[in-house]
């Protein structure tokens, strides 16, 4: 335990989670029967194109379609097209990789399969705006979502409203054909639908809803997007529409499965590990704080576990814009996690995205730890005043404790990984 280095400790925990939802090893486990017609892969996310690759590399069969992912996050594929758009704002690549989506699941017949694949960061990567609204009007609803506060399943149930892809609707545009989803979750508790807004998930949200939604979390969206909102035009397919009654869905990599994954990890060099949950949403400052205080109990009183113990959570939390500074949620988790224990010795803690990516710049997370906020102050940064201006990046950054791993092909939500030793 003495040789033992917290950051290289935490890197590999955070590794053994993202190979656990690795899609060459879990793609296998999930394909579906082959069809007397075509087999057309379609799909969306941060993680879709190497899904495609691992898709292409197990299906022994002719195979055609295309994939949307982010700039820079692209494999090559032999057989499937594979575009990139932006990501978290929509762009109007994003709109083109919408139409070639939807283009390359019309005129199916009963006798065809569409093999969805489909994972986290799909919503932004589709914008796809019914009649009467534009690219700016899906962008602006997309800003009012990220800065509202509002948990996933909430900006989900707005965004499948304003689309003609979201909601179910690229499944409905492929019927008869039958539709089978691998889905790797990044949304607590798994809900497909909820997945990239469930392009092939419908499920039972309601344009009320969504505009209850919108009422709730005082969001300002463009006349026009309320507008829409009022009329029935908005309504997304129902989940006991005919046209999904042959369809499939499968969640192939999810949170959870990281998660008991780094337990083994963590085992394996004997420290112990438990998990919080695999489904914590709320404030990232709030969730931080109250990871510091569970903490600080156990490096202070030992309790409610016994220390030396990696103590791991996941889900996704999130922030609530109140400036303009740089960051997402596991860097303003963290900074919030550094302040509650700061001057705390033996605590080490990595907040990470697992596809790589925390918010917009090239970090996936950070590393803090009990020295963490002094270190900043030795640098001119002032912790809480980072914090309160939802700057973390620019905090992390001028310690250089920013976690920068790259793309990682997956994205099964947040990993927080805390060692107390």
């Amino acid at each position: 335990m003495a040789d033992l280095d917290p950051r290289t400790f935490l890197t590999s925990i955070f590794d053994a989670a993202v190979a656990a939802a690795d899609p060459e090893k879990v793609v296998r486990n999930f394909l579906p029967e082959k069809p007397k017609g075509r087999t057309v892969v379609v799909g969306a996310g941060k993680g879709a194109a190497q899904l495609a690759r691992a898709f292409e590399r197990a299906w022994d069969g002719p195979i055609e379609g295309v994939v949307v992912t982010r700039y820079g996050y692209a494999v090559p594929c032999e057989r499937i097209r594979v575009l990139e758009a932006a990501h978290p704002v929509p762009d109007e690549a994003g709109l083109a990789a919408a139409r070639a989506l939807l283009d390359q699941v019309s005129g199916l017949t009963k006798d065809d399969l569409v093999v969805a694949l489909v994972c986290g960061g799909g919503s932004a990567l589709l914008p796809s705006p019914p009649e009467g609204l534009t690219l700016a009007d899906e962008i602006a609803v997309n800003e009012a979502l990220l800065a509202s506060g509002a948990p996933i399943s909430a900006m989900n149930a707005v965004r499948k409203h304003v689309s003609t892809i979201k909601g179910g609707r690229l499944a409905a545009a492929a019927a008869p054909a039958r539709v089978v989803s691998l889905v790797v979750s990044d949304i607590p508790g798994d809900n497909p639908a909820l997945v990239a807004s469930g392009p092939t998930a419908p499920d039972g949200a309601t344009r009320e809803d969504a505009k209850k939604i919108v009422a709730t979390y005082g969001m300002k969206l463009p006349p026009a997007v309320m507008a829409h909102l009022d009329s029935p035009a908005a309504d997304a397919p129902s989940p006991a529409d005919p046209r999904f009654a042959s369809n499939e869905v499968h969640i192939i990599a999810s949170a959870a499965v990281s998660l008991e994954a780094a337990v083994v990890a963590a085992r394996k060099m004997d420290i112990e590990a438990v998990i919080l949950s695999d489904a914590i949403e709320g404030e990232a400052r709030e969730v931080g704080s109250v990871h510091a205080a569970i903490a600080r109990e156990v490096a202070t009183r030992n309790r409610p576990f016994s220390k030396p113990v990696l103590i791991l959570s996941g889900g996704e939390t999130t922030v609530t814009l109140r400036a303009k500074g740089k960051g997402g949620r596991n860097s303003e988790f963290l900074l919030s996690f550094g302040i509650g224990i700061d001057g705390i010795a033996g605590i080490h803690a990595l907040a990470a995205d697992t596809d790589g990516i925390d918010g917009s710049e090239d970090n996936a997370g950070a590393f803090a730890d009990a020295g963490s906020v002094a270190r900043m102050r030795a640098a001119g940064v002032d912790a809480k005043a980072m914090l309160a201006g939802n700057d973390a990046w620019t905090a992390f950054n001028a310690v250089g404790d920013l976690f920068i791993p790259g793309p990682t092909g997956t994205n099964v939500n947040d990993l927080r990984a805390i060692l107390v030793r």
